[in-house]
């Protein structure tokens, strides 16, 4: 009897420790726990202490009302061109009714992946390889819109449907690497072409220019040459129309220019022009008559310095005719080379002029002056 009465109060103990545990239920935020009493639903319980009658009420599921995010294995799918290809959806959704997700079905989550596939393989059946893989975002709306419409009879919200990947066959990819390389060198083909003819034309615009400026730069510089030229006739013109130079100093400058005319290195044949006569005569009778000018009677530096330009021109005209005698020889040498030794038929070659004689001209028109 002493055993009996602990034992019992122990029983009653635990039997109320059992009851207060039936009967007192704590849910977690964003849950839901729908419950039953004897068989039948009797309420949800909301996150928070909710009490309940012992060993009458009962959970019948916890319901999460968190969005889930469900990955759904690789399915094969024909499209409309008869290709299998292997696609991967992820499936985001939330329980919008604990009641009807628990009553309405009995695993909804294996209803949404059956839908799913059914429908993405109504979608892609409809589309071909190509359409297919570049029409991502029209097949995803169309399965959330089919998804969401069945699914709310559940209490079951789709908020989103993605493809994750579109596998085709390894020799469709094969293909298709190959189509997309051909496309890209085509690109880069097409691009070096356009860089190439991009950079002809600039560089003939370019040359272009260049040669424009160039030709403008030389005709300015030929301008201003042309009109520099001018300008320094003019002036030489202009002074000696303002110095008025008589006979005697033509002649002399004559006279000067002889030995430069027959110093050139490429003077095979020298005439001596008909000019050079008169002109000597000119600068004797113009060295003559000095003295009988009138009211230009000349003094002694002037005598002296009429000797010393007479003896200047004679130096000039000896130095003239030496050189002119020199080319006449050259002129005969190179004549019989060309002949063999023969005199060629024809004109009479001209007679050479002697030093002398250009002398003695000069000498006989200064006393002649």
């Amino acid at each position: 009897m002493e055993f009996v009465v602990p034992a019992l109060l122990i029983a009653v103990a635990l039997i109320a420790v059992v009851t207060l545990a039936k009967s007192v239920r704590i849910v977690p935020q964003q849950r839901q726990d729908v419950v039953e009493r004897l068989g039948r639903y009797k309420r949800t319980l909301n996150p928070g202490l909710n009490i309940l009658v012992p060993f009458v009420d009962a959970v019948r599921t916890k319901v999460d009302m968190r969005e889930q995010v469900v990955s759904f294995p690789p399915q094969p799918v024909i499209t409309s061109d008869n290709l299998v290809v292997s696609i991967d959806t992820v499936l985001y959704f939330k329980v919008v009714d604990s009641v009807r997700a628990t009553y309405e079905i009995s695993n909804f989550l294996q209803a949404i992946e059956q839908l799913t596939v059914t429908t993405l393989r109504n979608v892609i059946g409809s589309l071909d390889l190509e359409r297919a893989l570049t029409s991502r975002e029209e097949i995803n709306r169309h399965l959330s819109g089919v998804l969401d419409e069945t699914t709310g009879r559940w209490g079951i919200k789709v908020t989103r449907v993605e493809i994750k990947a579109i596998e085709p066959p390894p020799s469709i990819r094969d293909s298709m690497e190959k189509q997309m390389r051909a496309e890209r060198d085509r690109r880069a083909a097409i691009l070096n072409a356009e860089g190439h003819k991009q950079s002809q034309i600039l560089s003939a615009e370019g040359e272009k220019q260049a040669a424009v400026l160039r030709a403008d730069g030389d005709r300015q510089a030929r301008i201003l040459q042309a009109e520099g030229q001018a300008k320094a006739i003019r002036t030489v013109f202009d002074a000696i129309h303002q110095a008025n130079p008589s006979q005697k100093v033509l002649a002399y400058q004559y006279l000067q220019a002889l030995p430069q005319i027959a110093n050139g290195t490429a003077n095979k044949v020298w005439i001596v022009p008909a000019e050079l006569t008169k002109a000597l005569e000119g600068m004797g009778g113009a060295l003559g008559g000095l003295s009988q000018m009138v009211g230009d009677a000349p003094s002694q530096e002037a005598s002296e310095d009429a000797s010393a330009v007479e003896r200047e021109a004679a130096e000039a005209a000896q130095a003239a005719a030496l050189a002119a005698e020199e080319i006449h020889n050259e002129v005969r040498v190179a004549e019989a080379q060309a002949t063999g030794g023969k005199s060629p038929q024809g004109l009479p070659a001209p007679e050479p002029v002697s030093p002398a004689s250009l002398l003695n001209d000069t000498s006989d028109q200064r006393e002649r002056g």
